[in-house]
């Protein structure tokens, strides 16, 4: 679901957040269109907009876990954890956390990556919300659904800031609610 067929239809906070996505084309690679958003994040007003409408959706939600998927959704997760009252749990690649962990694969466009959590980092019942910058092929953020729900979280919602309407991110995610702010700008 978007930001603007819910509610924010119109909200000049989703324009200005859309304007400030750099697009740098063929980066990584020919033929992708990358979604730089190190200029919303050096706008510390878009930014912290970014964020409140973050923290207005999930206020009153009994969130207790704000997981961030590496290396973007650290950028917001951990402010929407802040102001919500919720713990902020890492969801890294393999081997950047130290001490047991538990990990979970996914398959990419080309190739496979893995996501790693610390075993500890939930507990049974903690209510969790899962947040990346952007949602593609849903692969990332279904391996991260997969991994709190073996944890024993029960995972409420994803939301990411940016969604590749042409991609069919959303039948990956277990019929988990997906919330993203923006469609990419060309």
């Amino acid at each position: 679901m978007f930001a603007a067929e819910n509610g924010l239809r119109g909200d000049p906070r989703l324009k200005a957040i859309s304007d400030a996505i750099r697009v740098m084309p063929n980066f990584p690679k020919p033929g992708i269109m990358f979604q730089d958003i190190t200029t919303l994040v050096s706008n510390h007003k878009v930014f912290k907009d970014t964020v409140d409408i973050f923290v207005d959706r999930y206020r009153d939600k009994g969130i207790s876990v704000v997981a961030g998927v590496e290396a973007r959704g650290f950028i917001f997760a951990p402010a929407i954890a802040l102001a919500i009252g919720a713990k902020f749990v890492p969801l890294r690649k393999p081997k950047k956390l130290p001490g047991k962990v538990i990990s979970e694969s996914y398959e990419l466009e080309y190739g496979e990556d893995c996501l790693e959590m610390h075993v500890d980092a939930v507990e049974q019942g903690d209510r969790a919300l899962v947040i990346d910058d952007l949602v593609a092929t849903g692969g990332t953020l279904s391996a991260a659904i997969r991994l709190l729900e073996r944890a024993g979280s029960e995972v409420v919602e994803c939301a990411c800031v940016i969604g590749i309407p042409e991609v069919k991110g959303r039948s990956r995610l277990d019929g988990k609610p997906l919330y993203i702010l923006v469609e990419p700008s060309q």
